[in-house]
């Protein structure tokens, strides 16, 4: 039972219950460029520059930058197609749901609540150092806005960051539309100081002559893997993008508008971090670079002082976007999962007039405002990336899944046709508009149930009253219909006699029990078909196991040296022989009509999703155990709260 709940999956157009409608479709593409941008150019731009040039890559940061950026750019390919194909709120949350199974979901989703509020924590505990630059220093702040530390429990709160918060939550339960104008007008300013920072810094090191190009350690002070080290504390510059594909549900045109928005945002993002990089570490010497305030130190050596309130004011208004970013997805993801049932329905209500899940934007506004007010969060930052990462994984292994064995996409009725004339049942069922499936009585398909257990299986009603429905149903024109929701596609039917005996409607009904919707290649374990999609089903699984066991290898440092020898002597052969054979079996036809049509297609599959999960597990790896241990205090708690209710109140 526990086992069957954790790798049942809903339909592509899942039925929704108890009276549950959509958000608001308000969103254009350039909505989602600047959501895209706010949520990816945070404060970090305004240190990493420092921190990456100064310890790591020296004046080749714009290469690891750029790496950063292809590296990240995999990821985002495959939510560009999957965003598209299934437009709906929950983003990696519901890709899982729909092409893994709920409880892979469910800790998908969970990991991503715990993102999302520290991560919003986080940046708006950075608020109070730049707005003090105006003030001439923090100390200097007015006593409801400053820093205090409570005596006695050696506890430092902090007012500006909780009421920042609060705003940013008010002005989201104003409705999408209205916040993403707000962050529009945002995001332009952090774009014009960061150009600024360009066009000015290329003035002064056109004028010095780029004095830090011209250094005796060369373009690569700390080699090649300096260079691919920094690009891997980089790639965390660009997360932000998968919050464009949270507010899938509420865009116009989402075949069109999500893969540009995500694409579009990514370029910008990745064009000013390399031209601001380049032109601070022509400016400074790498090793001279402040790693706190590198942009505002680098004009100050240059005789503009000024310019640091320039700098400030651009951190401050990345930093709300960023904010922004972190507290608009969230309440997406409660209402999603409390849609599916995982959670109570208190956190799918949605605001009659804005269309905002106004529950949950509050419960995880007044969270973070509590957190980001009374506790530094240092020390959980690390955990914020536990969950992107994850997700990213979590999206490419959807994407193999549905190229090369594409879950059910509708949930089809069954309608049985009750002939009046009285005899024996037929010796085969007839099932359209799927492939055919023949079957002498009911017993052929226990084996195909224990193997089969796919979403379309699940979203039917269930056993309990089911002889009642259809005594009760049953009329002149002899059809039972056993499913509340028919979709598009034609309807589902077999056709078997019945007497007005009560034992022979029993025999009908014990016959539709045993029905299973399964295409043709399921129901030939000898055919071609079956061979491929099984084939596909290891090759994922091998390439997960050997990317794990690969990573654990390289980054697992706490490791001693012949457990990881021998973790990469068997993760490689696993991780090479499954992605060739990806390469050589072919992509499943039925691939093109799951989802929305039109939708963008991700290009070099398999190739693009298998590097995205070896650079995630990778980076996921390398955060080291401290965070894994922090992290997985977190996940225990799911896996109660799911037991405990999710599992019995989902909607499958």
């Amino acid at each position: 039972m526990v086992t069957q709940a954790l790798w049942r999956r809903k339909a592509v157009r899942q039925p929704q219950r108890n009276g549950h409608t959509e958000l608001a479709k308000r969103l254009r593409i350039t909505d989602l460029i600047s959501i895209g941008i706010g949520s990816t150019i945070g404060a970090g731009v305004y240190v990493l520059v420092g921190t990456v040039a100064r310890e790591r890559a020296g004046p080749a940061l714009t290469v690891s930058f750029l790496i950063a950026g292809i590296a990240a750019a995999l990821a985002a390919l495959c939510y560009a197609e999957l965003s598209s194909r299934l437009p709906s709120a929950g983003s990696a949350y519901h890709y899982a749901y729909t092409c893994v199974g709920e409880g892979v979901a469910w800790i998908i989703g969970w990991a991503l609540i715990l993102e999302y509020t520290v991560g919003g924590s986080t940046v708006a505990r950075g608020i109070s150092p730049n707005l003090g630059i105006f003030f001439g220093g923090q100390e200097n702040l007015p006593a409801w806005l400053s820093r205090q530390t409570i005596p006695g429990i050696d506890v430092v709160v902090d007012p500006c960051a909780g009421l920042l918060v609060v705003v940013v939550t008010g002005l989201l339960c104003l409705g999408i539309r209205e916040s993403a104008r707000v962050q529009s007008v945002m995001v332009i300013m952090n774009i014009l100081v960061l150009l600024f920072v360009v066009g000015a810094g290329s003035w002064v090191g056109f004028s010095s002559g780029w004095q830090g190009y011209y250094q005796s350690e060369g373009y690569l002070p700390y080699g090649v893997n300096g260079m691919l080290g920094g690009a891997a504390t980089l790639f965390f510059a660009y997360i932000g993008f998968d919050t464009v594909a949270s507010t899938a549900e509420e865009v116009k045109h989402p075949q069109r508008d999500l893969p540009l928005g995500i694409g579009f945002s990514l370029f910008i993002c990745a064009s000013l971090y390399m031209l601001v990089s380049a032109v601070i570490v022509g400016l400074v010497p790498f090793n001279l670079i402040d790693p706190d305030t590198p942009l505002s130190s680098a004009f100050n050596d240059h005789g503009m002082p000024w310019a640091t309130y320039v700098v400030a004011a651009g951190a401050i208004a990345a930093l709300s976007t960023a904010l922004m970013g972190s507290l608009l997805p969230q309440p997406r993801i409660l209402m999603a999962m409390a849609r599916d049932g995982l959670l109570p329905p208190f956190f799918s209500t949605l605001h009659p007039v804005t269309a905002v899940p106004v529950n949950s934007t509050l419960i995880t506004g007044l969270v973070a405002a509590l957190m980001a007010f009374s506790m530094s969060v240092d020390q959980l930052s690390g955990m914020v990336s536990v969950g992107t990462l994850s997700a990213f994984t979590m999206v490419a292994v959807s994407l193999l899944i549905l190229r090369y064995v594409p879950p059910p996409e509708v949930s089809k009725a069954v309608i049985i046709q009750v002939l009046p004339d009285k005899g024996p049942p037929p010796s085969s069922v007839h099932i359209s508009p799927s492939r055919p499936v023949f079957a002498k009585g009911s017993a052929i398909f226990s084996p195909i149930l224990s193997i089969f257990s796919d979403a379309s299986l699940q979203t039917l009603p269930g056993n309990n009253g089911l002889e009642d429905d259809c005594s009760s149903s049953a009329s002149s024109s002899g059809s039972l219909l056993l499913q509340d929701e028919v979709d598009d596609e034609p309807e589902v039917n077999a056709t078997a006699a019945a007497p007005d005996e009560s034992p022979a409607m029993s025999s009908q009904v014990a016959l539709h029990k045993s029905l299973l919707y399964a295409d043709e290649s399921r129901t030939s374990p000898e055919s071609n078909e079956d061979l491929r999609r099984w084939a596909a089903v290891f090759a994922i699984t091998g390439v997960c196991v050997g990317v794990i066991l690969i990573s654990l290898a390289t980054a697992a440092e706490e490791l001693p040296t012949s457990i990881r020898w021998t973790l990469g002597v068997l993760g490689t052969p696993s991780f090479v022989a499954a992605s060739t054979v990806l390469f050589l079996i072919e992509q499943d036809e039925g691939h093109h009509k799951f989802g929305q049509a039109g939708s963008f297609h991700c290009p070099w599959v398999p190739a693009l999703p298998l590097g995205s999960i070896l650079v995630n597990v990778y980076l996921l790896v390398n955060l080291g155990l401290p965070t894994w241990l922090r992290v997985s205090v977190w996940l225990l708690l799911g896996v109660v709260v799911y037991m405990v209710y999710g599992m019995s109140h989902s909607q499958l």
